[in-house]
Order: structure tokens, then C-alpha cells, then sequence
């Protein structure tokens, strides 16, 4: 893992990042769709886990761009070249937990992390990691598959210097004859822009295409 501190003073993105770091709520996000029809199919055929499957193509997506990869820690700005998955993991009882696993290009690698964490998960009670051990250098997944949806809101304790991005699935629809799934991507303004939750789904889109 590389990390590069950003030189702030001779950034292109100084005054974004002053104007939107000053708000005590700097935060954008859009909620979509993307079409996940062959995705479901490929995880089908294989007899493996659709959320692994899309999960692991999210996470590609996050790793090929590279302003999802910036943080705030302390006064500076960090870039992180390789970003590792955090996602919410369900329980039968109904409860969540966090879970932080190392990203993998290699698929069977990355669910072989994944599937460690959800055994974990299932034998532990309560949040189970507290959110000031992880690591910056990862990204917030969650999944509600229980349910579409056309909006969505994150709770936050209102520190413009928290900086870390969520993406959030839901449970997917049939249209057209497609499966269309939502998500929603929130970030720190100050680092990024609608510009780049664009090219995010533009990555994660074809590698959804992928069969």
C-alpha cells in the first residue's frame, strides 16, 4: 500500500476542499440503479454468492478511481492507492454487524476474506469492531435486500473531517425483463465531486456487464 500526502496550497481542488471542509456537513450523494441481470446470472451459474459477486465489482470500481482513494487524517490529505472493503453483515437474530476485510482483485480471494468475515459475524453479538480501529484507506458498504428504494439517509456526527465514502445496495427489481438494483454513494465534497461518483458507476457498471 502507497499513500501520498496531497500538497493542499498547490492543488487544483484547494478551494473546493476549503469551502466544503468549513461546513459542518460536507457531504454529496445521489441514489441510482445499476443494471445487475448478468451479474445474478454469473453468480447463479456458479452456484456462489450474488453479494460477493457485486460487492467485489464495487470494489474494483472504488480502486480504478482515484479520488475515492482520498482522506482526511489529522490537518492532511491523504491519497491511498488500494482501498479494502468494510460492509454491515446481517445476522439471523436481525442485528448488524461491521466487518473489514482486505480487497483482492482475484475473486476467490476476496470471498474467501468475505465468507471469514460473515462466520465471524454470525458467531459475535453487537457492532463487534469499533469504527476508530479501521483503517482510513477503506470504503463503506451496505446492502438492504430486503427492500428498493429511491432515497436514503446516514446518520453522522456532523466532523467535516470524516471522509471515508458509503455505498448502500438495495434489493433489486425487475424491469424490462432487467434486474435493476439501487445504490446509493455518499462523499466528502471537499475530495470529490459528481464527476467522479459518475465515473464509479461507470466502472462498476461494465464490471457488472461482465459475464
Amino acid at each position: 500500500m502507497k499513500k501520498n500526502v496531497i500538497d493542499i496550497e498547490n492543488w487544483n481542488r484547494k478551494e473546493h476542499y476549503h469551502f466544503f471542509s468549513g461546513m459542518k456537513s460536507p457531504y454529496f450523494g445521489i441514489v441510482t440503479e445499476v443494471d445487475c441481470t448478468d451479474t445474478f446470472q454469473l453468480a447463479k451459474d456458479k452456484n456462489e454468492s450474488f453479494f460477493a459477486h457485486y460487492l467485489h465489482k464495487s470494489m474494483i470500481a472504488v480502486n480504478a478511481v482515484e479520488e475515492f482513494g482520498y482522506r482526511i487524517v489529522g490537518e492532511e490529505v491523504i491519497a491511498f492507492d488500494v482501498l479494502h472493503a468494510g460492509s454491515t453483515i446481517g445476522r439471523n437474530d436481525g442485528t448488524f454487524s461491521f466487518s473489514y476485510f482486505e480487497y483482492s482483485d482475484d475473486f476467490q480471494i476476496f470471498n474467501q476474506n468475505l465468507q471469514k468475515e460473515i462466520d465471524e459475524v454470525q458467531n459475535s453479538t453487537g457492532l463487534r469492531i469499533k469504527n476508530e480501529s479501521l483503517p482510513p484507506n477503506h470504503i463503506r458498504h451496505s446492502t438492504m435486500p430486503w427492500t428498493n428504494f429511491t432515497g436514503l439517509l446516514h446518520p453522522t456526527d456532523f466532523d467535516p473531517k470524516e471522509s471515508i465514502p458509503k455505498i448502500v445496495f438495495g434489493k433489486f427489481s425487475e424491469k424490462n425483463g432487467r434486474k435493476m438494483m439501487p445504490i446509493s454513494i455518499e462523499a466528502h465534497h471537499g475530495l470529490m465531486d459528481g464527476f467522479h461518483l459518475a465515473k464509479y458507476l461507470e466502472v462498476f457498471q461494465k464490471e457488472l456487464n461482465l459475464k
